[in-house]
């Protein structure tokens, strides 16, 4: 235990010329922050300003599968367990855990004590304890089809009564009546502080599932008095409250006085008053907003910028000395997606060509100044993933003439006659640029046209979930810490039987029965190392199959204001916002 160092809390009144303006016009700002002495030397107050590149999609916690929306619903609302900056284990509503011996339940004991953020749905406006039937409430809208659920998909085959549940509410969508099944059997609230989850058989990552974005805990109360318009009307358990969202704009959230958690010198978490995230989708604003006092942090520096910032050894140059540059390998991936039931993606040999036609170390040197882990050359699970040595993977090396065989294999001769159109979220940055290279090269290398399509970023998730969208850009940034949580993009038994149903976890609709013997026989795999031997394998079946064109390994670069402490930097871009704080001596 450490030592209490400070005995003592007095307030400062700092001028802090950083917060003079305000952003976006943002009532919270203001030309006066107050930041109050706590016991470690550390000051709590002042308002976090952070920026999006893309718009927010939903805060309802079951439609909650894009990074956007992670951020911030991360911030409102709570998980069972979660992560320290290692992306270990930790405790959360759950004060512990415990698995049985034969791998199929999974018990949560509650911490007592912790509160609903008050809001008008609770009696006299005041929040109320959380206990274990608000877990079985919300794991039961994960399953529900009538919520347009995007999880159902990671508990559906697993869990205990999940499928039947789940089936239960289409058909009573379809009927407009209440399902004939009322609960999910698998979720069970033992007693009022123990929640467990029974599976139909063991599943070796599901210690992981309990930090999954979609099972945020809320209230039933919520969600019943602002029904379809719950997503912009959160309420949650979390270090900050939700105060209000303006789309294109701002989502402006404040400190939850009732939170729970305290640091090791006793001190009540978050330290900052409140956070502000903007809406700005052009990087190098967002860049030049930071760079001019505006905002707290840039997440990634523009290409443009990138040398001038840090040197080849990834050292902070002296014109950036002012501010903190944190970098790290993450386990996030990004590439181009490819249906494979389309009727151009539909041929395996056109989606191995596009793959064979670009040079993805030319994209990083050039296009990315280098600011990736690696060009994707391997397969989807990034080479950082722990123990999974993904660089033993055979992916797609530069080839033209192995490109250029399978285009005339595919009736394609020299590309006459192939136009594909590129489907990419708007806002340019590198997203754009690295669709602009990849269309140069593909009509210098193979002669195809590639039209690019910018559409907004919600409207290109939900056409690409639905099937709509034949080659599209997307990330994949990892939802726990094991090879599953990439390679579940290809496994077959997720892709729905109906087609008008969206698929937004295996989106390029690939299917393969060899893939799904190997991954099915992995998760099931209690021996880590066996495990990982099966994973690669599987993988390496879907990358000769190319149902994507993995482009970079990403390496997440983040400039903060120097004043800036206690951001705790990891390779899934958690945003621990609760434990910032600014440090006074910095900003006098």
């Amino acid at each position: 235990m450490v030592q209490n160092i400070v005995s003592y809390t007095h307030t400062l009144i700092i001028m802090l010329a950083l917060l003079l303006i305000s952003c976006g016009g943002n009532s919270q700002n203001s030309s006066e922050t107050i930041l109050k002495k706590m016991k470690g030397d550390k000051y709590s107050g002042g308002i976090y300003r952070a920026n999006e590149m893309a718009e927010l999609r939903s805060l309802d916690p079951v439609g909650v599968n894009d990074a956007t929306s992670h951020h911030i619903a991360d911030q409102i609302y709570e998980t069972l367990l979660t992560y320290d900056e290692n992306l270990k284990l930790q405790p959360c509503i759950a004060e512990s855990w415990e698995i049985s011996p034969d791998g199929l339940s999974y018990t949560y004991h509650i911490r007592k004590g912790i509160i609903f953020h008050d809001d008008p749905c609770f009696l006299n406006g005041k929040g109320r304890e959380c206990t274990s039937a608000d877990i079985v409430y919300s794991f039961n809208r994960i399953l529900d089809a009538r919520t347009r659920t995007l999880g159902a998909e990671y508990f559906k085959d697993k869990v205990k009564g999940a499928a039947l549940y789940y089936s239960s509410t289409i058909e009573a969508q379809q009927q407009g009546k209440d399902p004939a099944i009322k609960n999910v059997e698998g979720f069970v609230a033992v007693d009022p502080y123990t929640f467990r989850i029974d599976l139909v058989k063991p599943f070796a990552p599901f210690e992981y599932y309990a930090t999954l974005g979609v099972t945020l805990i809320h209230p039933k109360e919520a969600v019943e008095k602002y029904g379809k318009d719950f997503f912009q009307h959160p309420v949650g358990t979390g270090p900050f409250r939700f105060i209000s969202w303006t789309p294109e704009r701002e989502c402006i959230l404040k400190k939850n006085e009732s939170y729970w958690q305290k640091d090791e010198f006793g001190n009540s978490l978050p330290y900052l008053d409140g956070i502000t995230f903007s809406f700005m989708k052009d990087l190098n604003n967002q860049f030049v907003e930071c760079k001019n006092g505006n905002l707290e942090e840039s997440f990634r520096i523009p290409s443009e910028f990138f040398q001038d910032v840090v040197d080849e050894q990834k050292k902070t140059k002296p014109a950036y000395a002012n501010y903190k540059i944190l970098h790290i390998p993450s386990l996030s991936t990004q590439y181009y997606g490819m249906l494979c039931t389309g009727k151009l993606f539909g041929d395996k040999r056109i989606r191995q060509a596009l793959n064979y036609g670009i040079d993805r170390e030319q994209i990083r040197k050039y296009v990315m100044k280098s600011q990736s882990s690696g060009p994707g050359i391997h397969g989807l699970v990034p080479p950082s993933m722990v123990d999974y040595h993904g660089e033993l993977i055979k992916g797609y090396d530069f080839d033209i003439n192995k490109a250029r065989t399978l285009l005339a294999e595919a009736g394609y001769p020299s590309g006459k006659g192939l136009e594909i159109s590129l489907q990419l979220n708007n806002g340019g940055g590198r997203n754009l640029q690295m669709a602009e290279a990849v269309q140069s090269q593909l009509a210098k290398n193979l002669g195809i046209k590639v039209q690019l399509k910018q559409v907004e970023f919600a409207r290109h998730l939900d056409e690409v979930d639905a099937g709509k969208v034949e080659f599209f850009r997307l990330g994949w940034i990892a939802d726990y810490p094991d090879p599953e949580s990439f390679l579940n993009l290809f496994y077959g038994k997720l892709v729905p039987t109906q087609k008008d149903r969206p698929s937004p976890i295996n989106h390029t609709r690939f299917q393969n029965a060899d893939f799904d013997k190997l991954f099915e026989a992995a998760i099931s795999e209690t021996d880590r190392i066996k495990r990982i031997e099966l994973y690669r394998k599987a993988e390496q079946i879907a990358i000769d199959n190319a149902p994507l064109m993995a482009l970079q390994y990403d390496e997440d670069y983040r400039m903060l204001q120097q004043y800036v402490e206690g951001y705790k930097n990891n390779p899934m871009d958690k945003r621990m916002y609760k434990y910032v704080w600014f440090n006074t001596d910095i900003k006098k």
